[in-house]
């Protein structure tokens, strides 16, 4: 009698593990399952020509997703990340349009493209910064403190140019500011250089987290701040910088997009942070804090990118569109909680 027990306890526990592996690889199953559909329903989906298109909106939400990755690991949220987008790509196309003028000097300096890339990257960063402080020192949960920022950086965006465009950001070659063009659309060996960025920052911010004493403070943070700061971590510094993280890499999409289109619009980035924050979900990283990792956050910024060009490839409308990517992210969700309770009764048994 006990044998049975035993024995049916045995495979009881065989059939837990092997269904928390599976939600362990839901996400990449996931992109398996989409990709083998969209190429069987779709025309022309299988081809060097669309893999290109797709690994180009791909990077742009995935660039976005791992500063969001990082901001959730320490159980925080950014909303203001697509309105960071929009400033950092009004900067920019200021800068090359109307270069920086100064009024008081009777001058107007002209950046090249490698200052202009700088400063709209210390921008974003210092909103990112502002976001952290908001959050540690005065205490304003992250969800409201990154709302009240999406405002302020799109009132911004939208003040630099009166709510006009800044339009064929190619330089002048007296000017010394030719090139910019080359983030959004050039390519090397055949690869987009937004790739090839989405890339470096992805290996980077994968090391960072998984190999660095930074990274071990962020997944303690998230998993038990008090813990945390009673072990010595600096909580507030770690908040901080997650958040200039993220700031970091809206601006690099900011950067992406408007070179991509050869110009700045105020309105560039709107929704955005909705993709970066479903890609980390999809991607395993815990709303909660604490667990999740950047190359699930990659994977699942795939999905969403193959899913959303898919669908447009086979005519659906786009309001079935938000319907899908919508029960999509809900799906995600049930599935993670529903691997947290397994992974709690497997460790209980």
């Amino acid at each position: 009698m006990s044998s049975a027990v035993a024995t049916a306890k045995q495979s009881s526990q065989g059939n837990t593990s092997a269904l928390l592996i599976l939600l362990k690889l839901r996400t990449f199953i996931a992109l398996i399952v989409v990709t083998l559909f969209f190429a069987f329903m779709a025309p022309n989906f299988v081809s060097v020509a669309n893999a290109i298109i797709i690994s180009k909106h791909v990077a742009i939400n995935a660039i976005l997703a791992i500063g969001m990755t990082y901001v959730i690991l320490t159980g925080g949220i950014d909303l203001s990340v697509g309105s960071i987008v929009g400033l950092t790509g009004m900067v920019a196309g200021g800068l090359l349009a109307h270069g920086l003028q100064l009024p008081m000097l009777g001058v107007i300096i002209y950046p090249n493209v490698p200052e202009v890339i700088g400063i709209a990257l210390l921008v974003g960063t210092a909103i990112g910064a502002i976001n952290g402080l908001l959050v540690t020192k005065l205490g304003v949960a992250p969800f409201i403190a990154t709302l009240g920022t999406l405002y302020v950086a799109r009132g911004a965006a939208l003040l630099l140019s009166g709510g006009s465009t800044f339009s064929n950001l190619v330089g002048k070659e007296e000017l010394g500011n030719q090139g910019y063009p080359i983030i959004g659309s050039g390519n090397v060996l055949g690869i987009p250089v937004s790739v090839i960025i989405l890339v470096v920052l992805a290996l980077i911010a994968a090391y960072v987290a998984q190999r660095t004493p930074f990274g071990r403070k962020v997944y303690a943070v998230g998993g038990n701040e008090r813990a945390a700061a009673l072990s010595g971590v600096q909580v507030d510094r770690v908040k901080i910088a997650v958040y200039m993280i993220s700031g970091f890499c809206a601006a690099v999409v900011g950067l992406i997009v408007s070179s991509q289109l050869v110009a700045s619009h105020p309105a560039s980035g709107e929704t955005f942070e909705l993709n970066a924050i479903a890609a980390a979900v999809l991607g395993g990283t815990s709303l909660s804090g604490g667990r999740g990792l950047i190359g699930g956050t990659i994977i699942g910024a795939f999905v969403i990118g193959v899913l959303s060009d898919g669908l447009v490839m086979m005519g659906v409308s786009e309001f079935w569109q938000m319907v899908i990517k919508g029960l999509v992210i809900i799906a995600a969700v049930v599935l993670d909680q529903l691997q947290r309770r397994l992974a709690a009764n497997s460790r209980q048994g």
